[in-house]
């Protein structure tokens, strides 16, 4: 009893104490390399693996796990449970993930499962190039856990591979070499630079698991910019994201490591990941041929996949219902700039009677929940055309917004008369059968805003 009391209060942190009948465990909370100055100043990449086991038995305090570790009576490995397997990526400074234990437990908190987090950090870091020559030799070390934990009994079907940026294309070596038998594949903004071009068996590709989902946030620098999964989740078009600091160096990252900001962009699919998990709010997207159609409105539904728009977490193939699934399809989603990043589609539509100049129209959208929440919104108009659509990001859902502004804003120097709107509706996408809120017949008179409150309860049409 005086050696259990002195681990489980031991600094380093025990393993944490077994339910009654089992084996106690003395081994020490395993953790993550970090590669020595030493190694990194010398450049001397390796492939060295090693793995870590979290499962709600013990969400702070990893196992060191192995092939032979399954059937111990001190391992937590669970074969009748799902298997998650954490991939990380490129690590220019050497440096262990931090996100690691936080992606776990959101993992953990969302499924009973067993976490896998693959650990090869020496062979992750330095130069890009000499990483990706490796990237293979760890999914073949990989597979062979796999294997091994199949003759234990665990089912090819029942394993899900996340793989963060060069990981991706690790998990989706790994699929290759089972065939597409792997249950499923995450792929969180898997890395563009020297894969873009790659043969599909060379890089994460629809035919690497059963399901394979992806989501892209940095595809203008780190990120991969052509659709890889079954469905791709393009994140603010996948490039830009809000709240990340814009940089006209990020391309020199590769040379000179420096993180922070730079990065923004990219670790952004993996901390939105994780919010979905949280199961905050649903991030669900619509398909569409491009992002500016997107933003058009010229995609309103989630007819492709029989009125189910996916959803990015752990719902069954992101809970499309269609069957089979279609490969390749390009979904769009707007997000606001912090956690739980969760936004409603507004679709603004505006009809207004030809014009004789261009003007310009503000749009203000504001809600009283809590705190005042106003959404602006600058509309170009032109002589050559009479109807504008817009997709926009609202913090809260079209029933909650509590009245619409229009403002002549045009530049004094080209200044345009009384402009007289037709209609403007709001409506909430993918479209559904509530009607979209419409106000008609409007003027609007330069520098005299014009306002229309909405009466509507949420939850009726």
């Amino acid at each position: 009893q005086i050696f259990k009391w002195i681990l489980l209060n031991n600094p380093l942190k025990a393993a944490v104490l077994p339910a009654a009948g089992e084996t106690f465990s003395t081994t020490l909370c395993a953790e993550l390399n970090n590669t020595r100055w030493q190694e990194y100043r010398q450049q001397r990449v390796r492939v060295e693996v090693q793995y870590l086991l979290l499962t709600r038995r013990n969400p702070d305090c990893a196992q060191k796990f192995d092939q032979d570790s399954v059937g111990k009576p001190t391992s937590y490995f669970n074969t009748s449970r799902p298997t998650k397997v954490i991939i990380h990526g490129f690590s220019a400074l050497g440096r262990k993930p931090s996100w690691v234990t936080d992606l776990a437990q959101a993992l953990l908190g969302a499924q009973d499962a067993n976490v896998v987090v693959v650990d090869w950090i020496y062979g992750a870091s330095f130069a890009y190039n000499l990483v990706v020559e490796n990237y293979k030799e760890v999914a073949l070390q990989i597979s062979v856990l796999v294997n091994q934990l199949q003759k234990h009994g665990c089912r090819l079907e029942s394993f899900h591979l996340i793989g963060v940026s060069l990981g991706a294309h690790v998990a989706g070596f790994v699929g290759t070499m089972f065939e597409g038998k792997i249950g499923r594949i995450t792929g969180l903004d898997p890395a563009g630079p020297m894969f873009k071009g790659a043969d599909t068996s060379d890089r994460l590709d629809p035919t690497d698991a059963l399901f394979v989902d992806a989501i892209h946030t940095d595809s203008d620098h780190f990120g991969i910019s052509i659709p890889v999964g079954h469905v791709d989740f393009f994140l603010n078009g996948g490039m830009d994201q809000t709240g990340c600091a814009r940089s006209r160096f990020a391309s020199i990252f590769l040379l000179f490591p420096v993180y922070g900001y730079v990065i923004c962009d990219h670790m952004r699919a993996l901390h939105v990941y994780m919010s979905a998990l949280n199961g905050t709010c649903q991030l669900t997207g619509i398909p569409c041929a491009s992002y500016e159609d997107f933003l058009k409105g010229s995609c309103v539904d989630c007819g492709v996949f029989k009125g189910r728009c996916p959803a990015i977490g752990l719902q069954e193939k992101s809970g499309i219902a269609t069957s089979p699934v279609p490969q390749q399809q390009k979904v769009f989603l707007l997000t606001t700039s912090s956690a739980p990043f969760c936004a409603h589609h507004i679709l603004l539509t505006l009809e207004v009677s030809p014009l004789d100049k261009s003007a310009e129209v503000e749009v203000t959208l504001t809600t009283w929940i809590v705190h005042t929440s106003q959404m602006y919104l600058h509309l170009k108009l032109y002589t050559f055309s009479t109807v504008y659509r817009t997709v926009l990001a609202h913090p809260v859902a079209l029933c909650q917004i509590d009245s619409i502004r229009l403002r002549n804003t045009g530049a004094r120097l080209y200044r345009q008369g009384d402009i007289h709107v037709k209609s403007v509706c709001v409506s909430e996408l993918p479209l559904r059968r509530l009607a979209p809120l419409c106000v008609n017949d409007i003027d609007i008179r330069r520098g005299v805003p014009w306002s229309h409150d909405f009466v509507q309860v949420c939850g009726t049409s």
